[in-house]
C-alpha cells in the first residue's frame, strides 16, 4: 500500500465489450496500491468483457454515469476494446464526464481504442499520445500528435497501445495519480 495514494478514488468507465485485461489489470494495480476503484457503466448495470477473441466475464458496476461527478474522483481510466469505446463515444454522459477531468487537470489514462472517446470529447487537439495503431489517423485528424510508444504521458494524460503495454501503463497511471492535478491540461 502506498501512503500517498491512500484515500484516492479512481473511476473506470466502461461498457459491454471492453478488453478484459485493460480493465482488470489497472483496477488490480490501483487496488493493490490502496486506491478505491469504482467501475462506472452507462446504466449502472454489469458489463461483459471481451477477452481477446471471445466474450469474457461479467463485471459488476459500482455506479451509473448519470450518478457520478468528476469531483468524486482523483483520476479516470478508460479501457479499450472495440465495442466499448464505440458505444461510449456517442454517450453524452460519458463525454461530459471525460471532459470534466481534463478541465479539472486530473489524470486520465486511456488505452487501445479508448482514445476514440477522447476525440468525441474534444480533448485530444494539441496533445501527444498513443493508441492502438488502427486509430492513429483518427487521432491525427482530431489534432493529436500520435506516436508509436509503449506509454506516453502528456501533463497527467496517460496513453498506451495494447494489453502488452499494461505494466508500463499501470506504473505511469499510479505515478500521475500520486502527482495529482496538472495545470498544463486543457479541454
Amino acid at each position: 500500500m502506498n501512503q500517498a495514494l491512500n484515500g484516492k478514488r479512481v473511476a473506470i468507465v466502461a461498457a459491454d465489450g471492453f478488453e478484459e485485461a485493460e480493465l482488470s489489470s489497472p483496477r488490480d494495480a490501483l487496488k493493490k496500491a490502496g486506491v478505491e476503484v469504482h467501475i462506472v457503466t452507462p446504466d449502472g448495470k454489469g458489463i461483459r468483457a471481451w477477452a481477446e477473441t471471445d466474450w469474457g466475464d461479467t463485471y459488476e458496476a459500482d455506479k451509473a454515469l448519470a450518478d457520478v461527478n468528476e469531483s468524486d474522483y482523483h483520476a479516470l481510466v478508460l479501457p479499450g476494446g472495440l465495442f466499448n469505446p464505440d458505444e461510449l463515444r456517442v454517450n453524452e454522459d460519458a463525454l461530459s464526464f471525460v471532459k470534466a477531468f481534463f478541465q479539472a487537470g486530473k489524470p486520465v489514462a486511456a488505452i487501445c481504442h479508448a482514445p476514440w472517446i477522447l476525440i468525441n470529447a474534444g480533448v485530444v487537439d494539441g496533445r501527444r499520445l498513443t493508441s492502438v495503431p488502427s486509430i492513429a489517423q483518427d487521432l491525427r485528424n482530431a489534432g493529436a500528435e500520435w506516436v508509436d510508444e509503449k506509454v506516453v504521458v502528456d501533463s497527467g494524460f496517460v496513453t498506451s497501445r495494447t494489453p502488452k503495454d499494461l505494466d508500463a501503463f499501470n506504473a505511469k497511471l499510479l505515478e500521475e495519480l500520486q502527482e495529482g492535478r496538472h495545470s498544463g491540461q486543457h479541454a
